[in-house]
């Protein structure tokens, strides 16, 4: 290529960006002006709601839908979800918690889904996110469900049996674990791997086959453990991304989890239903009576009517000794007729049913 024929490519590409500066301000513009109309339309002493799951959600999708390339959708889509952050910002900037420290995979999923113009908030606990959405500290919070490897996260459904929450959205985060050092590790001389148990068990066979004289040591989070190394000269972490970066940390070893695709869910918590988009999940918890065939009951209304499961799981009851609750996941929005339904049914032979939530499926 010949020093003209770049000059006229980088001339062409100073035009788009001028235009793409352009359609952004002119975005940002209509966002405040959609704020007006919703402040000017609310009743006395009414707090307008600015951000919108299922609006969010749709555009994404759409976005998807007609990108021709040559990025590839999940790009596509990371920008614009950036663009309406910001844009919602101008309305009024979100407050989100997650599971802290800072430098955590739910720090990560939080910034994934809402966009890096949120106002976060790191949490010591699950619990604690629950708490400080249900009192109104934030608008939204953000908890590990599941993983792909190592199953549910235990905390995070007891929470939802303590709290009456509801799930507005869910993110899918793709899980690289690194081996991390400070800079004044011995790398020769490790006798201490820290990390989050659930990361531990993740990266079991690696750490078996590298490391299987060191030590182990579980702590409250893969920051904490990044944290911790940064101080010591005998110990590593597992950790990702986000906490390599944030604490300094050098990768001793990259993607060091057993299995490729290796991924976990994240719930978005809120005060807010969510309406229907046409492509959604619903979240119930189901008591049912400790009998034979209990189950099965539950069981036998889904698959009558093809509604596709997705996900149960058995916690202990809070109510008595060897009784239990499922959390079932399912296609479908509550408020579909089938589905209002197929719930209502169920209702008549359990205990108790709580719907906690139906929301769009992950887009990103």
């Amino acid at each position: 290529m010949s020093d003209q024929e770049l000059k006229a490519l980088r001339v062409r590409i100073d035009s788009l960006d001028e235009k793409i500066l352009e359609l952004i301000s002119e975005r940002a513009r209509c966002a405040q002006e959609v704020a007006k109309v919703k402040t000017a339309s609310l009743a006395e002493g009414e707090a307008p709601v600015f951000y919108r799951p299922e609006r969010e959600a749709a555009v994404l999708k759409r976005v998807m839908e007609r990108n021709n390339g040559p990025l590839d959708n999940e790009e596509m889509a990371r920008l614009f979800r950036e663009i309406m952050s910001s844009c919602l910002a101008l309305e009024e900037p979100l407050k989100v918690a997650y599971l802290g420290p800072e430098g955590t995979f739910t720090q990560a999923a939080a910034m994934k889904h809402f966009g890096h113009a949120v106002v976060s908030r790191p949490m010591a606990a699950i619990d604690e996110v629950f708490r400080e959405v249900a009192a109104g500290a934030v608008n939204f919070g953000v908890v590990p469900v599941e993983n792909s490897t190592e199953g549910a996260v235990s905390h995070t459904l007891d929470s939802f049996l303590e709290h009456d929450m509801v799930i507005c959205g869910e993110v899918e985060l793709r899980i690289h674990h690194h081996l991390l050092v400070g800079e004044n590790t011995k790398t020769d001389s490790i006798t201490r791997i820290y990390s989050h148990a659930q990361s531990l068990a993740q990266c079991r066979k690696w750490l078996d086959a590298h490391y299987p004289n060191v030590e182990r040591v579980a702590v409250s989070s893969n920051a904490e453990a990044a944290k911790r190394v940064k101080g010591e000269w005998n110990s590593a972490a597992i950790a990702g991304d986000m906490a390599a970066n944030l604490y300094g940390l050098t990768r001793l070893a990259e993607k060091i989890e057993d299995r490729p695709d290796n991924s976990t869910r994240f719930l978005m918590i809120g005060s807010q239903e969510v309406p229907p988009t046409g492509d959604d999940k619903t979240s119930i918890i189901v008591s049912m009576s400790n009998k034979p065939g209990a189950l099965h009951e539950l069981l036998v209304p889904f698959h009558e009517n093809g509604i596709d499961l997705t996900r149960i799981e058995t916690r202990p009851s809070r109510s008595g000794k060897w009784t239990y609750v499922f959390f079932i996941d399912f296609v479908g929005h509550h408020h579909d007729p089938l589905i209002k339904a197929v719930l209502e049914r169920i209702s008549q032979e359990a205990v108790a049913l709580k719907v906690l939530g139906s929301y769009p499926k992950a887009v990103l």
